[in-house]
């Protein structure tokens, strides 16, 4: 990792509790993340991850929690921000509900991008022609280097460690599939799609273009090669956590037939500050 920049590097840490749970937390999102929550720790988690946002003086918790658990989080102060039907296994929905431990923390910053964001949903929005110029394929553990030299370039800082080349391995070895836009031989974008094979489930993320390579409509292409693969593994339900500032981006998921479905504000340490994001789906 020498010579990367040391925020790349501050990553929160990520661990079970309970029976099963998953939580990610610390201060580079400045918040817990209740990523899988297994229904034998509901009252676990009520008591305790309050106290752990507590004890480090985090300002947001966020999970990610199935629809019949919603209301005992509503029920101790936490507000749905956004949902998506039929998210596990393609029949039960999933919320995403937050409790603001700070004032600062659940004031929308981002209002003249989230007016942007308004327009763009009442409007229809269609395909753009898929560009020949390109080579779009899965890729493997020999692409690690070109993976990590582009993730380096696009982003200062991201809430997952996608810098760290042992990362990229072990969840391609896992769960992850990645995909990259290849040009002249070399790697010029990438995205991934992170898959819960249980739930049958799927998160299209981590997109990345070198900068000289914009405008070519790579995400869509990309995004259409991730959805073909993500059929192929049984998945019903993609979705896709977008930030805010990034029209393009989610241009390119109102483009592909996804549904928005909420905002998350204040939730993601990315690019070196902690964004709003938008949520979106697509059923296959």
């Amino acid at each position: 990792m020498t010579g990367y920049k040391e925020g790349m590097t501050m990553i929160d840490t990520v661990e079970k509790i309970g029976n099963g749970s998953t939580i990610q937390h610390g201060k580079h999102n400045d918040r817990i993340y209740l990523m899988k929550l297994d229904e034998q720790d509901v009252d676990l988690i009520l008591d305790e991850l309050p106290e752990l946002a507590k004890a480090n003086s985090y300002s947001k918790v966020f999970c990610k929690i199935p629809k019949k658990a919603a209301p005992l989080f509503f029920a101790n102060g936490y507000a749905l921000e956004g949902y998506i039907p039929k998210f596990y296994k393609g029949r039960d929905d999933v919320f995403f509900v937050s409790k603001f431990l700070s004032s600062a923390r659940r004031v929308n910053t981002e209002p003249d991008q989230l007016s942007k964001i308004a327009q763009l949903l009442a409007k229809k929005h269609t395909l753009k022609p898929r560009s020949s110029a390109y080579r779009i394929r899965k890729l493997n553990k020999t692409d690690v280097d070109q993976i990590i030299q582009i993730y380096h370039k696009v982003f200062e800082s991201y809430p997952f460690p996608i810098h760290d080349p042992d990362y990229i391995l072990k969840t391609m070895a896992e769960n992850i599939h990645y995909f990259g836009a290849e040009k002249d031989g070399k790697l010029v974008a990438l995205a991934s799609s992170e898959m819960d094979k249980a739930g049958k489930n799927a998160e299209m993320t981590d997109f990345a273009t070198i900068k000289n390579h914009g405008g070519n409509n790579l995400a869509s292409l990309l995004l259409s090669e991730m959805e073909a693969e993500m059929r192929k593994e049984g998945m019903k339900t993609l979705y896709t956590i977008a930030r805010v500032n990034s029209i393009p981006m989610n241009l390119t998921f109102l483009r592909s037939g996804y549904e928005y479905s909420g905002t998350l504000i204040n939730n993601t340490n990315i690019s070196g500050k902690i964004e709003s994001m938008n949520i979106y789906y697509k059923h296959i």
